[in-house]
């Protein structure tokens, strides 16, 4: 009789049924994937905070849920959802201002501008050339390529019904990571544990560390921008500063900041705002929003301890081989195969328990 542990082709058989059965799974599971990652990484980003708020609602986890819940609503699926629903709505509107983009240059120049000390005849002079021969040029070379940037980014957004339904699930499967956090951490320990021994429990532990790293400095940053941006473009008035939030909401989270809504916003409101006091209102809060990721994001960025290249590199990935759940796969998934790659180098180096250093 054969010994079933050399028995080749029982081996071999067994190891193609697990793949076929695991093929299968993920091929069922493959719709709700996006949902539960998201959602495992909203809950491992924000478990802490949800122990805290348990702790002041009397212990109560079905209380502490239900908050978390609302939270998540309001902070990260509220303004994402607002944010793809003016884009697709007004995405006619968005295709018409790229193609008719060159259709004229900048506007005369404001009155004001002539009046300054010195500066003025020069400034109007200087406005009127960049209107009159270098603005226009430049447009007319890039006009090619405007429609179809615009047409790529309304794709890529993907279709509003779809997205929300996975908001939805992602909603709902966060609450029921809520409320069973510590079931779930056990278990997914236990499986690293039963996979890899002690290194599959430290890998599982450096995922979770590397998830809440990226949610801090990709999802904070881009709402802290945001919100500076919004209350500017609000305070000073100018159109549909709804589109201009979402638009720069999405620019944020793609790691390209706001500059290339407010600098454009900042030339218009000085140009034809007619109301020098908000234009500088708006350029003053412009230059914060666009500044503060230099202090904001290195400080989540070094308690998370990740390279900036990889989140960047995650999120354009992300969004190109994803679509808008991407912008948060992306550097996730990046970031926890870096994490397990740097432990794994680790364990090599000398004293580590791994190869014995060369001699001398």
């Amino acid at each position: 009789m054969v010994d079933p542990r050399y028995d080749l082709a029982r081996i071999t058989l067994s190891v193609l049924f697990l793949a076929i059965l695991l093929g299968a799974s993920l091929w069922i599971l493959r719709p709700f994937l996006p949902a539960v990652v998201w959602a495992a990484t909203l809950v491992i980003a924000t478990w802490p905070v949800m122990r805290r708020v348990q702790d002041r609602l009397w212990h109560s986890r079905g209380l502490a849920v239900a908050v978390m819940t609302v939270v998540l609503l309001l902070v990260f699926v509220v303004p994402l959802w607002l944010a793809v629903s003016t884009i697709v709505a007004n995405s006619g509107q968005i295709l018409q201002w790229g193609e008719t983009l060159t259709s004229a240059g900048l506007p005369p120049p404001p009155g004001w501008l002539g009046s300054l000390p010195l500066v003025g005849p020069q400034a109007v002079h200087l406005w009127q050339q960049v209107g009159d021969v270098g603005l226009h040029d430049l447009l007319l070379k890039v006009r090619p390529y405007i429609g179809s940037v615009s047409r790529w980014f309304i794709a890529a957004v993907g279709g509003f019904g779809s997205i929300l339904v996975q908001f939805l699930l992602t909603v709902a499967i966060a609450a029921i990571m809520y409320a069973k956090g510590e079931q779930a951490a056990a278990a997914t320990l236990r499986f690293g544990t039963r996979l890899a021994g002690a290194r599959g429990e430290q890998s599982v532990r450096l995922a979770g560390q590397a998830i809440r790293g990226v949610a801090l400095a990709v999802v904070a940053t881009a709402l802290v921008q945001t919100a500076l941006g919004g209350i500017g473009l609000l305070l000073a008035g100018v159109p549909f500063a709804s589109i201009l939030c979402a638009l720069m909401f999405m620019l944020c989270i793609a790691q390209l900041g706001p500059a290339l809504v407010l600098i454009p916003a900042v030339i218009y409101m000085f140009a034809v705002g007619g109301d020098l006091v908000w234009s500088i209102v708006l350029l003053v809060f412009s230059l914060v929003a666009m500044t503060i990721d230099n202090v904001l994001r290195p400080l989540l960025i070094r308690r998370a301890d990740l390279p900036i290249l990889l989140i960047l590199g995650g999120v354009i990935g992300g969004l190109l081989g994803f679509g808008l759940i991407g912008l948060f796969l992306g550097p996730t998934i990046l970031a926890v195969s870096y994490r397990l790659l740097e432990a794994w180098i680790d364990e090599a180096a000398p004293g580590a328990g791994g190869a014995p250093a060369p001699p001398s």
